[in-house]
């Protein structure tokens, strides 16, 4: 289709007639995954005389200088005229003109991604006056019609960026949170909210993480597109258009720079090593890693022909090190772990004699690579019509531990490699087919193949030992012995843009498919836990679990499937009086399918229903108002009122499709004597099956390269046990949430703007995962209710399950946010923002896997659906910018750059709770004996955690060379460290924030703790 597409696109505008009609035909049948997200800007505005009369039939001409894009149009009989689907921009020239009046224009017009620029003309009539200056009033404020914030290429380049990814832009904001504590992750919390509920856009096509799996929102290791290939970057939490859906949190917004008639050219290197980063936390020397860390890449642009054809090019590559700055007690590591030298060197010793396994080294860093590249095209085929083309690849790969919290230990080859590689295309077309009437075609696909491999491979299970205050790991990691995930997305879109008198109508359809390979059994290697040093020596074990195939195969336990969304939405935005602009709308999402979860038949005749519910036919109607009201040239108000669904991870339905005991089946060591102290792994009677062949497996391999058989023949014949059925409630409705909003914009005569808004969300319906199988049957004598399972038709206890149902309480936060900023003419600018956040969900809903989902909280009642506040709400945070452009040098074009951010935050909430697996709970082993209960009277998260205050700062000197102009820089991350190592330190509960009375509350993070120094060298033309 997308030669068909381009061959159409070559001919006149006439063809271009028949084409585009023909595409809309087509759409009725063709699928994909796609999201009409303003990528583009609109300049509206009216003309009058100097009595402030409409001036009909005046022509007005736009221009931007950098590509010769050129558009005219006249007003109508109220004076009014519009442009859509404009390339955002900072060199734009609009001017006015009517026979008989002097002409009026305006330069250096700057729009903003995704907004509309209001402009008026006040033209003189010639015969009244003898000399006059006509020009135009240049808009006080592009205001957005919720709360949101846009950064342009100034703040892209400018900022102590030292990741170089949005993130480090967007947290400038300060209702958008970016979490530091987990190393190069850095979570978007947005109103604290779980940043899997967050959509990201690049060239309006989701680029998101749209199976579930990564907590950094994007569907790769790190950002997937090259940070010098974007133009703009805008945060939405509540735009009140039709157009936008996918999230509940907000919407992250990206467009990438095009090329111009003029030809450019930048490169860039940045470096850092282990004598760069701090040496000393809190007075006290550390140990750390050595490495080294450097980032290069190039970018270039131009005209193929002279304001026609134009392309611009981003590479870029990072060679670095992920580190693990951990170690045993006095090992001086960053990080200590309450396990001594002597007990880790006595379980490898016993994992090599014993088990015949290399656990590995006690890891220090492991090298990784990422690598990426970004081509956009624009051809302006003709005044009316735009075709662009965007192009993404990118591969990268970090290490990771899976059980890093401060009471877990992992040797090496416990760790795993988590990479990814996606590729990406968008084609859009925008045509103005007359003045009043313009239209928006998108087309995209994208595939992603993540890959998560462990260390040391999957020949081998995963053994914990399990010591007083620390669990030590080895072997591959249970979650990652047979994983494996690929999926398409196919998109297309359709927008129209029709302006009839007063009113502008915006309508469009958009029909998107997501195609998914999901490979997920846990335990297909077994895991083995021990109690003990002696007993992991001696092979006692106090569980075993293995799962996979009946065939012995786990890749006959993987879930392919997908679904399609189809949304239409229409919009009317209309001035209701000279000063008010009011916008309403409806969007309307409808989910279908063909797949299905397998049938298990022993879960029908439990339960009375199936466990094949998807979500086919469902359907939710979305609507949205909003108004933006100039009160005075200083002051602008506006709000909106809207419901939005989307952002619910794709994973949590995956579940449904893998975890059924019909495509794999799990089963216990407990239930062949193997975990009551009678029987070692090492007695002669023990047998193993499913060992494989290869190199490095021992001859006679015992526990840990084989699964004993005694559960090998029982998953081979189809038989479980403690394996719980992951389904679909059938009256699962899609979460939903409304949003109000109010907010302001004042502009004081000193030039100093204020911002305010009000934000008020409840959800509706809101995602929550339950055990499907317990019934209660009374309460202890402390309030604590007491579960058992439910009993089948025949008396026997039902099946165990986990179901993604719906709240009846539904998620809901306040979120009260002011910002000041202000530019002076010395080159020195500032902004100032606060944001209050009350963000209270019935579930956190952290993890992949259904029973994680249910463990990973603190509860009262782990059945309970109650609001608590929010594991992703941070109820104060202020952040604060401050730049400084000056010649030092006394001209030349030597401009030095200085540049600070800053911010200061209250911690995550947490909760003091403990371990009420047996008691309250009479030894229930889906609560896993994790510290999750909380004591009557208490809630969830009523503690708030401490404070973090830290600056970044960048300095950048330009020189000239050549043609060009080279810049050396700097940055140092936590520069509040590097000033004093005992400023700066994060300190923070770990996951899921729970904390045992007594036990240390939180952690020192050492590597969001310590200053990261970083220089650079840039040269463009």
């Amino acid at each position: 289709m997308k030669q068909a597409f381009r061959r159409g696109c070559q001919g006149s505008s006439a063809l271009m007639l028949f084409v585009v009609p023909v595409m809309l035909v087509v759409l009725a049948l063709f699928a994909g995954t796609a999201a009409a997200i303003e990528i583009t800007s609109d300049v509206r505005g009216r003309v009058t005389d100097d009595r402030g009369n409409p001036l009909a039939d005046a022509q007005v001409t736009l221009r931007q200088e950098s590509t010769a894009l050129t558009r005219t149009t006249s007003t109508n009989a109220a004076g009014q005229f519009s442009f859509r689907n404009l390339p955002v921009g900072t060199d734009y020239l609009v001017s006015a003109s009517r026979s008989g009046y002097e002409s009026g224009n305006l330069s250096d017009l700057a729009l903003v991604l995704g907004r509309t620029t209001d402009l008026s003309f006040r033209l003189v009539s010639r015969a009244s006056i003898e000399e006059v200056v006509v020009t135009g009033e240049r808009p006080t404020a592009q205001v957005a019609l919720g709360p949101s914030a846009a950064f342009g290429l100034q703040e892209l380049e400018r900022a102590p960026a030292i990741n170089r990814n949005i993130t480090d832009i967007i947290r400038i904001d300060p209702r958008v949170y970016v979490d530091e504590s987990r190393g190069s992750i850095n979570a978007i919390q947005c109103g604290g909210k779980n940043s899997r509920f967050n959509s990201l856009n690049v060239d309006g096509v989701p680029t998101n993480d749209l199976f579930g799996l990564n907590s950094n929102g994007y569907p790769t290791e790190r950002a997937p597109f090259p940070y010098d290939a974007i133009e703009q970057v805008s945060v939405e939490l509540a735009p009140f258009h039709a157009n936008y859906g996918g999230f509940t949190a907000c919407n992250i917004n990206a467009v990438t720079k095009s090329g111009t008639n003029e030809r450019s050219f930048s490169i860039f290197y940045d470096y850092s090593d282990s004598n760069l980063r701090g040496k000393s936390l809190e007075g006290e020397d550390i140990q750390s890693s050595n490495y080294n860390d450097t980032r290069k890449g190039f970018t270039f642009g131009g005209a193929v022909v002279q304001d026609t054809f134009f392309y611009h090019l981003a590479y870029a590559k990072w060679e670095g090190n992920n580190l693990f700055d951990r170690g045993p007690i006095g090992s001086g590591a960053v990080n200590e772990v309450a396990v001594t030298q002597a007990e880790l060197d006595e379980i490898a010793k016993i994992a090599r004699e014993k088990y015949k396994y290399d656990p590995g080294a006690q890891p220090t860093s492991l090298p990784n690579t990422d690598e990426k590249i970004l081509l956009k095209l624009d051809w302006y085929v003709s005044e009316s019509h735009r075709l662009a083309y965007t192009y993404s690849y990118n591969d990268g790969h970090n290490f990771s531990g899976a059980d890093t919290d401060l009471d877990e230990y992992e040797f090496q080859n416990h760790l795993y490699e988590r990479g990814a590689k996606r590729t990406s295309s968008i084609v859009a077309l925008y045509s103005d087919w007359t003045g009043n009437f313009s239209t928006q075609f998108r087309f995209g696909q994208a595939n992603l193949d993540n890959r998560q491999i462990s260390v040391g491979g999957t020949d081998f299970g995963e053994i914990r030992v399990e010591l007083d205050k620390v669990n030590v790991f080895l072997g591959g990691d249970d979650s990652r012995q047979a994983n494996d995930l690929e999926y398409d997305t196919t998109s297309f879109s359709f927008i129209g843009d029709l302006v009839l008198g007063n009113h502008e109508l915006n309508f469009g359809i958009e029909r998107s498919e997501l195609d998914i390979f999901n490979l997920f059994v846990q335990h297909a290697e077994t895991e083995i836990r021990f109690d003990g040093i002696e007993n992991f020596r001696k092979g006692f074990a106090d569980a075993i679990y293995y799962n996979n195939a009946p065939s012995g195969n786990p890749a006959d336990a993987a879930a392919d499937w997908g679904y399609e969304i189809t949304t239409w939405f229409a919009q009317d935005e209309f001035v209701l009086m000279d000063n008010l602009t009011i916008v309403a709308g409806l969007r309307y999402d409808r989910y279908t399918t063909s797949d299905r979860p397998v049938e298990n038949p022993d879960f029908v005749y439990d339960y009375g229903f199936s466990n094949t519910a998807t979500l086919d036919g469902e359907a939710l109607l979305q609507p949205r108002i909003g108004f933006t009201y100039y009160k005075s040239d200083a002051l602008t108000l506006r709000g909106g009122l809207g419901l939005y669904s989307g952002g619910d991870p794709n994973v949590w339905l995956s579940n449904s499709f893998s975890n059924n005991n019909v495509l794999q089946f799990g089963q216990r060591g407990r239930s062949f004597g193997y975990t009551d102290g009678s029987r070692s792994l090492f007695d002669p009677d023990v047998a193993y099956l499913g060992v494989e062949s290869g190199p490095g497996v021992p001859a006679g391999a015992g526990p840990g390269w084989g699964v004993p058989s005694e559960l090998y023949n029982a998953v081979a014949g189809g038989m479980g046990d403690n394996f719980e059925i992951n389904y679909l409630d059938p009256d699962f409705e899609l979460p939903s949430e409304w949003k109000l909003s109010f907010g302001f914009t004042y502009d004081f005569d000193s030039g100093l703007r204020m911002d305010g808004d009000l934000l008020w969300t409840q959800g509706k319906d809101s995602a929550i995962v339950l055990r499907g199988d317990l019934e209660r049957v009374g309460r202890t004598a402390a309030g604590y209710p007491q579960y058992q399972r439910a009993l089948a038709p025949d008396k026997t206890r039902r099946e165990s399950s986990f179901v993604l149902t719906n709240s009846d309480e539904g998620n809901r936060s306040l979120g009260v946010y002011f910002n000041l900023s202000q530019s002076h003419d010395n080159g020195m600018d500032w902004t100032l923002g606060y944001a209050y956040t009350d963000a209270k969900d019935v579930s956190p809903m952290t993890s992949s896997v259904a029973f994680s989902n249910y463990i990973n909280r603190a509860f009262f009642d782990p059945q309970e659906d109650v609001l608590s506040t929010s594991n992703y709400n941070i109820r104060h945070r202020f952040t604060g910018t401050w730049t400084w452009e000056l010649d030092l040098f006394g001209g030349g074009g030597y401009t030095t750059t200085f540049s600070l951010f800053g911010t200061a935050r209250e911690g995550p909430p947490f909760s003091y709770a403990y371990n009420g697996t047996s008691d309250p709970y009479n030894f229930t082993p889906w609560l896993d004996n994790e510290n999750n209960v909380l004591r009557p009277g208490d809630e969830r998260n009523e503690h708030e955690g401490s404070w973090w205050v830290k600056f970044d700062f960048k300095v950048e000197q330009e020189f000239k060379v050549g043609q060009g102009t080279a810049a050396a820089f700097l940055v140092i991350d936590n520069l509040t460290n590097l000033l004093n190592d005992e400023w700066g330190v994060l300190r923070q509960v770990n996951f899921p924030n729970t904390v045992e009375a007594g036990e240390q509350t939180e952690a020192r993070i050492g590597d969001a703790s310590r200053y990261e120094v970083r220089i650079g060298l840039r040269y463009g033309f």
